[in-house]
């Protein structure tokens, strides 16, 4: 860990995963911030189990007015902000024959959209301070398609996109990169098991197509988007995966 006493940061969907673990892990390190979510009273109660100073920010990703109030809001109580890392996102696995517009939609809405409004919001005024970084969530499936996931591969895909844009767009004062997890052990991970029947011989299937043969952790994902954020000066544009090898 480093210690980034005085930084600034805003981490979305911190109720919960990957976001959760990152908010963890960047106040332990003293980072101030801006937790951005659906549900303000899950993350007031995370906000309060912080070692740092936190705020909780209601902000739905899938509304671009929401999500600029939210914008707003936060940077109105830090003031500056050093980092954002946007981790929100969603996903139900679902058939092509079963793609309702209403589910098609709702994971373009949140996982796309919601990340050009996000990152756009944040990164003008970064770009204006004249300082700041960026970190996309991407995932093993902005590589490659899986049956039951044509939505959220899409989304995904999109994600990596918006990146090397934003990117272009906000050098050389603001860097923006997209890190790509693979499997990893949270709540959304959980809910496709159960999709999928919940059973152990699914789950070892699963683990057994990993070449690092596990999950990984929360905390792993949150200790790298923390070295992408703040330490990795000289990276820009990159999608960097940490998916136990199920890119290769």
């Amino acid at each position: 860990m480093t210690n980034l006493e005085g930084k600034k940061a805003i981490v979305t969907g911190a109720s919960s995963g990957i976001g959760n673990a990152t908010a963890r892990y960047l106040s332990e390190q003293g980072v101030e911030l801006a937790i951005i979510g659906r549900s303000e009273k899950k993350l007031a109660a995370l906000a309060g189990e912080l070692p740092a100073k936190a705020t909780a920010i209601a902000g739905d990703m899938a509304d671009p007015a929401s999500i600029a109030k939210a914008s707003e809001l936060a940077w109105a109580q830090l003031g500056s902000v050093d980092v954002l890392v946007h981790a929100a996102g969603v996903l139900t696995p679902a058939s092509i024959e079963d793609m309702t517009v209403e589910r098609w939609r709702e994971q373009i809405d949140v996982n796309l959209s919601g990340s050009f409004y996000m990152m756009r919001e944040s990164g003008l005024r970064m770009k204006q301070q004249g300082h700041g970084s960026i970190v996309s969530i991407g995932s093993d499936l902005s590589f490659k398609g899986a049956p039951m996931y044509s939505h959220y591969c899409a989304a995904k895909s999109g994600v990596v996109g918006l990146t090397r844009a934003f990117a272009l767009e906000l050098a050389p004062t603001v860097r923006v990169n997209c890190v790509c997890p693979g499997p990893i052990d949270t709540p959304m991970m959980e809910s496709e098991f159960e999709w999928f029947g919940g059973s152990q011989q699914t789950r070892d299937e699963i683990i057994g197509k990993i070449p690092l043969k596990r999950m990984g952790a929360p905390e792993e994902i949150a200790a790298f988007i923390s070295f992408v954020a703040f330490q990795a000066s000289f990276s820009t544009g990159n999608i960097l995966s940490t998916d136990g090898g199920t890119t290769i």
